[in-house]
């Protein structure tokens, strides 16, 4: 996804720097192909305008600390990750308790979030992408506290190619996680919008786990003796 996000923005004209686990010289001939600039953690957050937290959620905790300590307030973080328990991230417990993800990764880097780009497939985001009032556009949902951060994420949409639909405030972020209606179906902005009202936060849990076993048999079918 983090690949896919920095070659479109790159196309559009966007000045895009990218940052692993690894270090910027990791980087180098991935940068080289996608037209970005291989940065450290550090230097990523301090100089974009807009930084995109594309990592495993149980990762959040290993960022620097502080990391966002001394970034403006109108540096717009947007978090596309989802909490996968059982199949990648292991238990963490506030989560399980009912704090939604991104408000998790909000607390842990003291930073606003907006939630977008999550319900959407690697391989939609790379080739689905049209322009406006194109007939079945797909739509995404964007939600977060900001107006103002909320507004430049769903212009971001826009610009890549799909509608974007506005899906209230981070508390109703959930709406958009695995396993929901809305998740990963590559709906028009209609029926997204009537698959996120449809969505029943008690099933949380239920929604997610039901995704990872379907993760789970999609896994064993691609490798071989599966």
């Amino acid at each position: 996804m983090g690949h896919t996000l920095s070659r479109h923005l790159g196309k559009l004209g966007h000045h895009v720097s990218i940052v692993n686990s690894r270090g910027p010289e990791s980087l180098t001939a991935l940068a080289a192909e996608i037209g970005a600039t291989p940065v450290s953690v550090i230097d990523a957050a301090k100089a974009a305008e807009i930084v995109f937290i594309a990592i495993p959620t149980k990762a959040v905790t290993d960022l620097p600390r502080e990391l966002f300590a001394n970034v403006a307030d109108s540096v717009v973080v947007i978090d596309i990750g989802n909490y996968h328990p059982d199949l990648r991230d292991g238990r963490i417990d506030a989560i399980d308790r009912g704090m939604l993800d991104s408000q998790w990764v909000a607390q842990q880097i003291g930073h606003p979030v907006i939630k977008a780009f999550n319900n959407i497939l690697a391989t939609s985001l790379h080739e689905k992408g049209v322009p406006r009032r194109t007939k079945g556009r797909i739509a995404l949902p964007v939600a977060g506290d900001s107006p103002e951060a909320k507004a430049a994420v769903l212009r971001l949409v826009d610009d890549l190619g799909f509608d974007p639909v506005d899906a209230g405030d981070l508390d109703n972020s959930w709406r958009q996680q695995p396993g929901t209606p809305a998740y990963c179906r590559d709906l028009e902005a209609a029926a997204l919008r009537r698959a996120l009202a449809e969505a029943d936060r008690s099933r949380i849990a239920e929604y997610r786990a039901e995704r990872e076993a379907h993760l789970r048999k999609y896994i064993a079918a691609q490798t071989p003796g599966g």
